[in-house]
């Protein structure tokens, strides 16, 4: 069994497949769970699961979704739309000689995840979201509903912000260590109240300011983990990650066949009650057994924030394990 403090006692493989590389770690043995993860991290955010569903008897994929750590990284915004994204998924299960795959996203993997399971649901029998709700199609663009919001309050939100080529990726990359330790620690159930991430920027402020510097890695991260995420990110940069922000009007027009379809496959949500994001997704949480009808459970875990997988590692295993163990008997 791998080292979770050893990303290299880890399995590391690498395929080419839809014109890029998608690195990836493999463990264990069993019924196939792949984890998607989230901005802005790597596969690496999903160590502790990793470990605990092989011992568990699960054979366990997590990729570097494209644009992230060892995966490849196009320079064409319009090559991260979610059915890129989608369609790397269905490559991967097929390069691992798999018939079917339980599918774990977190953030933005949570959204890759979603819309893999509603485009091959012969594929991805089931479907488990961690952290962040994915709603329906929009009745609107996204970046309509951005400028409702900023007409409201003043600022932009912060996918909205994040348009803007450069600008953002500058802050970030300025120093990966502050940038990544502050995003970790605002989006936690640990900051304080003045440390928490606000989703709005206002004018004359950067992404930064929403996410003030704790100065030092969380407790629950630790330095040496943040190192790693540092390392991949002085590597690579935040800009081809960002580019998934940058599709997300494109990611819409492509999918107006998704209006009012319902992802219908057995389905878990696990959320932080501290979540700095859960007052904007309360609405979509409260709506899940119409959104998702195959909802078997939905958790908010008390005293976590958006950064699930990294802040509660044994909660998230065991919500997963009991997950599997109870739908995967039944689509077998």
């Amino acid at each position: 069994m791998p080292t979770v403090t050893d990303p290299a006692s880890f399995a590391h493989h690498t395929i080419e497949a839809n014109g890029i590389a998608i690195h990836y770690v493999d463990e264990g043995t069993g019924p196939l769970v792949i984890l998607l993860h989230g901005f802005p991290y790597t596969w690496f955010e999903w160590r502790h699961q990793i470990a605990a569903l092989a011992q568990a008897g699960y054979r366990v994929v997590a990729p570097d979704i494209r644009g992230f750590g060892e995966s490849g990284k196009p320079t064409n915004v319009a090559d991260y739309t979610i059915l890129h994204c989608a369609g790397d998924v269905v490559a991967l299960l097929a390069a691992l000689g798999e018939r079917q795959a339980v599918l774990v996203g977190h953030d933005l993997g949570a959204w890759v995840a979603a819309a893999a399971a509603r485009l091959r649901p012969d594929l991805f029998p089931a479907l488990a979201l961690v952290s962040t709700v994915v709603p329906p199609r929009e009745a609107q663009r996204p970046s309509a509903g951005w400028a409702e919001v900023e007409a409201r309050t003043g600022g932009r939100f912060y996918h909205h912000y994040f348009q803007q080529p450069g600008l953002v990726d500058a802050q970030f990359n300025r120093d990966p260590a502050v940038s990544l330790r502050s995003i970790y620690n605002a989006i936690s159930g640990t900051a304080s109240e003045a440390e928490r991430w606000r989703l709005i920027v206002m004018p004359g402020e950067t992404a930064l300011d929403t996410m003030p510097d704790p100065g030092h890695a969380p407790a629950w991260l630790g330095e040496d983990a943040l190192a790693e995420y540092v390392r991949h990110y002085t590597k690579g940069g935040f800009t081809p990650p960002l580019a998934h922000y940058r599709c997300r009007d494109l990611s819409w027009d492509l999918t107006a066949a998704w209006a009012g379809q319902a992802i219908t496959q057995p389905s878990i949500f696990i959320g932080g009650a501290a979540d700095p994001a859960l007052t904007a997704m309360q609405p979509l949480y409260d709506r899940m057994e119409e959104i998702y009808p195959g909802l078997v459970r939905k958790v908010l875990l008390p005293g976590v924030g958006h950064g699930a997988p990294e802040e509660s590692p044994d909660q998230i295993a065991n919500e997963l394990i009991a997950f599997l163990d109870l739908t995967l008997p039944g689509l077998v």
